[in-house]
């Protein structure tokens, strides 16, 4: 018997018994499709990172505050107010510094603002006018406020889409005034949209002059310190040489010998990067394993409807082979059949992952990516489920001897 009659065969035998062919189909389709929507949504995942980290440069420098300490039990990172304007000033010195680009001090708070009837709270961020490079920031229209503003203390905000709308609708905000905890500002600006995490909606805020938010917003004692302070690289070569000096000149203005009784943390977003990727891997690997699982049941399925047919078949079997089938043909054919349920579930497991990776993305908004290797894989692996699960079977119809088979009932 040739491949062609031995596929014809075990194709007919398939058709011969479809609602059993098609639930075992099922068990290998539902176990493909859920791998390939699980990797695809932690690949998503890391790009969605991935994107929104780069968005904000590849040679970025973060400066955190260190933690506070109360009655022995210490706080978390950037819970201290190490951090001021004097030290943002000092790390602007090309001169001690001169791997530093650009330096944008932050000050942040979160506030209710206030535009005729309309209210909002959202956190104020108070900075420089080199806020818009360092972040890599733009904006939709108006402008960003000038160094005039933030010599003056001037009373003008740039809002992020997400604020704007939820203050103005579709008015144009641009020369409107907002009332942030009281305080009249005019809107000089809107940014452009830059997304959000499932931390921090960088869509969400008013950026104002540094020194007005301290002075006239923030107050108290510590109006003078900042959260952070973001520093840019002259380019991403330099971006080590720019940490050093940044950890050196603060370890001097800050009166520190020690490096370890550092005050603050300097992190990098390749580090963050590097983190949340890992993160994302992780969590992939682990819901992949799981998804897996159910191909194993699909298999266990196959091999089990496949001793099920050769018990059925047993007359079959031994007709055949007393017509002159060698065991090898007999094994042939129940692989053959093996395989097939195999491919159909991978293919049906990968029209129904493609068909998730649309769908899903308009109901959680989270991306699905879909490779086309994964698609490749995912059917390869189907038919290998297909033909691994089906040895036993064929090999137990092979071993069957002619006249035990033609004397069964």
């Amino acid at each position: 018997m040739n491949w062609v009659e031995t596929l014809r065969t075990g194709a007919g035998a398939i058709v011969s018994h479809r609602l059993r062919s098609i639930l075992t189909v099922l068990g290998i389709l539902i176990g493909i499709a859920a791998v390939i929507l699980t990797v695809g949504l932690g690949e998503g995942a890391q790009a969605n990172v991935n994107s929104a980290i780069q968005a904000l440069g590849t040679n970025l420098l973060v400066v955190s505050p260190g933690s506070t300490t109360s009655g022995g039990v210490r706080g978390g990172s950037g819970s201290s107010n190490t951090l001021t304007l004097t030290d943002a000033n000092a790390l602007q010195s090309h001169l001690d510094a001169p791997d530093i680009a650009a330096v944008a001090p932050t000050a942040q708070r979160t506030m209710s603002m206030t535009a005729a009837s309309a209210n909002w709270t959202a956190p104020v961020v108070g900075t420089t006018t080199s806020y818009l490079g360092v972040r890599n920031r733009q904006l939709t229209e108006g402008s960003f406020f000038s160094n005039s503003d933030v010599a003056s203390q001037n009373q003008v905000a740039v809002l992020g889409p997400t604020t704007a709308a939820n203050l103005f609708g579709f008015a144009d905000p641009v020369g409107q005034t907002v009332n942030i905890n009281g305080v009249p500002f005019r809107v000089s600006g809107v940014l452009t949209s830059a997304g959000s995490s499932s931390s921090t909606n960088q869509d969400d805020m008013a950026v104002v002059p540094v020194t007005t938010a301290q002075n006239q917003l923030f107050g108290g004692t510590t109006r003078n310190s900042v959260s952070s302070i973001y520093l840019e690289a002259t380019n991403k070569d330099t971006l080590s040489a720019a940490y050093q000096e940044a950890n050196s000149l603060l370890l001097g203005t800050h009166q520190i010998t020690n490096p370890t009784q550092a005050d603050f943390s300097i992190t990098s977003q390749s580090s963050i990067l590097s983190t949340a990727t890992s993160v994302d891997k992780t969590l992939t690997v682990l819901l992949a394993g799981i998804a897996a699982i159910s191909l194993l049941v699909g298999g266990i399925g196959v091999m089990n409807i496949m001793l099920v047919s050769v018990t059925e078949r047993v007359r079959e079997i031994g007709l055949r082979k007393a017509l002159g089938a060698t065991p090898g043909v007999i094994r042939a054919q129940f692989l053959v059949e093996a395989s097939i349920l195999g491919i159909a579930g991978g293919v049906g497991g990968v029209v129904l992952g493609v068909i998730g990776a649309e769908v899903i993305p308009s109901v959680t908004s989270n991306a699905v990516s879909i490779s086309v290797l994964a698609t490749v894989g995912a059917v390869i692996v189907a038919a290998g489920i297909g033909v691994v699960f089906g040895v036993y079977p064929a090999s137990r119809a092979a071993r069957l001897s002619p006249i035990d088979a033609l004397r069964s009932e």
